[in-house]
């Protein structure tokens, strides 16, 4: 997985990829790299949206105080 990539580069590529299958242009055998390729992407976006969920969670943790 390649998580030098941003959040936007993954998801710019990933929605390529995704026009090029629907267009039905693709060959076969390039259909298998392209499919491979796109699930790694999306690992890749599922991690960077996960990460920023944490972060989210501990500034808004630093923000509301606890209730006793």
């Amino acid at each position: 997985m390649e998580n030098n990539l941003s959040y936007t580069d993954a998801f710019k590529e990933l929605q390529i990829i995704v026009s090029e299958i629907e267009s039905g242009d693709i060959a076969v055998d390039e259909l298998t790299k392209k499919i491979s390729r796109a699930s790694d992407l999306l690992k890749v976006c599922k991690a960077k949206l996960s990460d920023s969920e944490r972060e989210v969670e501990k500034l808004l943790a630093r923000l509301v105080p606890e209730v006793s």
